[in-house]
């Protein structure tokens, strides 16, 4: 399924942009609030305009979207000072209802002024459309904020009462969206034609969500029954998309990231459209290109946690040569999915970890820009066209087997092998790119449930099963949207605490002397296999030559301390002290968010 942006969405846009303003004289020839409301047409375009906050894909221009290469996580090493948690409440900052306004507007006015004009089956998937959106836009909220002011209808701008109330409670926020998205599940149509949401489009984001909530309540909230009630909903919904065989998982890795046209992919089950023509274009690649400097990269508890060929992590591998850690050596020895993410040689253009992220990068452009090329007009600014996957059959495989996974925790019954070979496995088994295979790449062995690697690094607080689901959900999706927000569900920000996990201040293994002896200059370390530092000296003549390991800028600074600390809660996001007194203000209370000094 693709999303298509073109001049019907714009002039969909301009129509409703303010459908709750009115002229004093209406227009016979426009439409406005009194005449939409009239065909099923003009509701869809009314709900198309909805595409580009909920399904961002690559952003456009200039301004990217917030589901690509995401820079604050464990996967990430900054050169300098990481990137920090909110430690202070600010001045001002607080949620948007925008969207929850203007979807509540489009329910109202189907449900008021079109329960005759559209049949009982469009009508019910136009209400069902808009409670998936409104799902959508509360849960955002919630994961944020926690607590959030609850609205089911349009508000007066005149309604102080309801306008300034204060939270409601998550759990009866969230009840409300598990209704929306019961209600979405049920009736939003099989096909609405190739550029609309479907109903299996909803039921895989209804996975992703519903896998979010039941999670934030196991381990957050510690709130069991809460949490299996959306857990069973996210099994509900990727068995739906499962069964469906509409989605398989048939293209090489990479290929899903950096294809011109993703029209037709069976591995996506909602994409982006990118196209030169209609001016729709984005600039993921301005500075990830392999020809312009970054200044972060993979850490080395990225690199790491990838697991080898046989299935074993690189501490008890088989595999030859599984503890060395040169890059094209890993390509051999680790799962396809790391040479199809990063460049196979090191580079000071990546300044955080020498190791460069091309996982977005065509095949021929990084080969191009490696023989000192340029990336081309195409690859450079706001001028890259490849198409964005918004939401993968693979996430929705990985979703329903973590799903499934912590309902045997909670009294279903247990996962079976079939379930792995249904999920992990059908993901593991995906075709590989000829340029991959000609650089030593191999599949990786499949998971077996009576055979699960014995990871001397696993959170022992993690069952086996849970650890190599979520091993596979990191390297499946690294620097996608979701790994801060994976941390946050299990409660597991502890992760990104740097002082207890030094591997987040080093990044991609580098040979110094024999690879890029030209960078050997005062300000690099590296760090040993045995966690040992060794920084280069210029004054000691046998410095030089010890400069092999996992590169560190000697400069790196750690990550303040963010957990345990008074009035801070870093799961959650704090709200403005301005907003707070305007409450007052008005002689309304507004609440600081969980864990966060009222003022």
């Amino acid at each position: 399924m693709k999303i298509k942006y073109s001049i019907a969405l714009l002039t969909a846009t301009l129509m409703f942009s303010s459908c709750e303003k009115f002229l004093d004289r209406p227009q016979l020839t426009s439409a406005n609030d009194d005449n939409a409301w009239t065909t099923e047409e003009n509701v869809r375009l009314y709900a198309n305009k909805y595409y580009t906050d909920f399904f961002e894909g690559y952003g456009s221009g200039f301004s990217l979207g917030s589901s690509y290469l995401l820079s604050f996580s464990d996967d990430v090493v900054r050169q300098g000072n990481q990137a920090e948690f909110t430690l202070a409440v600010p001045n001002s900052g607080i949620w948007s209802y925008t969207n929850i306004r203007s979807i509540n507007i489009m329910l109202d006015r189907v449900e008021t002024r079109m329960s005759t004009i559209l049949t009982p089956e469009a009508y019910n998937h136009w209400i069902g459309i808009g409670r998936f959106f409104r799902a959508m836009a509360y849960s955002d909220l919630v994961l944020a904020y926690g607590d959030v002011p609850y609205y089911d209808k349009p508000v007066s701008d005149t309604d102080f009462d309801a306008l300034f109330k204060n939270r409601t409670p998550r759990n009866e926020v969230m009840d409300a969206v598990y209704e929306d998205l019961k209600f979405a599940l049920e009736n939003v149509r099989l096909s609405d034609g190739v550029q609309s949401v479907n109903r299996y489009v909803v039921a895989g984001f209804i996975s992703r969500i519903a896998l979010s909530e039941g999670s934030w309540q196991k381990y957050y909230y510690e709130n069991d029954d809460q949490a299996k009630k959306f857990f069973e909903l996210a099994l509900e919904a990727g068995e739906l998309v499962i069964s469906s065989s509409k989605y398989d998982i048939v293209t090489d890795y990479r290929s899903q990231f950096t294809s011109e046209n993703l029209s037709g992919n069976k591995d996506m089950i909602l994409y982006r459209e990118y196209n030169e023509s209609i001016n729709v274009k984005h600039a993921l690649l301005s500075t990830h290109n392999l020809a312009d400097n970054v200044t972060y990269g993979p850490s080395s508890d990225l690199i790491k946690s990838f697991i080898c060929v046989d299935g074993s992590v690189w501490q008890n591998s088989s595999e030859t040569n599984a503890n060395n850690f040169v890059t094209s050596q890993l390509f051999k020895t680790r799962d396809s999915r790391f040479e199809a993410v990063f460049h196979e040689k090191p580079t000071a253009r990546n300044r955080g970890s020498f190791l460069y992220i091309t996982k977005f990068l065509p095949r021929d452009v990084e080969a191009r820009v490696a023989a000192g090329g340029a990336a081309g007009t195409a690859f450079t600014g706001a001028n890259n066209t490849t198409d964005a996957p918004v939401l993968r059959y693979a996430e929705v495989l990985l979703n329903w087997i973590e799903a499934k996974a912590e309902l045997s925790t909670l009294g279903a019954a247990a996962v079976d092998q079939s379930d792995i070979d249904r999920s992990i496995n059908k993901i593991r088994n995906r075709p590989l790119a000829a340029e991959a295979i000609q650089k030593g790449v191999k599949k990786t062995a499949p998971m077996t449930l009576g055979m699960l690697p014995s990871d001397p690094e696993r959170d022992v607080t993690i069952s086996p099963l849970m650890w190599e689901i979520r091993r596979e959900r990191r390297m499946e999706m690294t620097f996608e949207f979701n790994r801060l927000a994976d941390l946050k569900r299990w409660k597991k920000l502890d992760y990104m605490d740097t002082d207890a996990n030094p591997d987040l201040l080093a990044g991609g293994w580098v040979d110094f002397p024999n690879q890029i002896p030209g960078e050997i200059k005062s300000g690099i370390s590296v760090v040993k296999l045995n966690g040992q530092i060794e920084v280069f000296n210029p004054d000691n003549p046998e410095s030089a030559a010890k400069m092999v390991g996992f590169y560190r800028y000697s400069l790196n600074r750690s990550r303040q301390q963010f957990l345990g600390l008074g009035n801070v809660n870093p799961y959650l996001s704090p709200i403005g002290r301005n907003q707070i007194n305007e409450y007052q203000s008005r002689g309304y209370v507004l609440s600081q968010t969980e864990g966060w000094a009222q003022n």
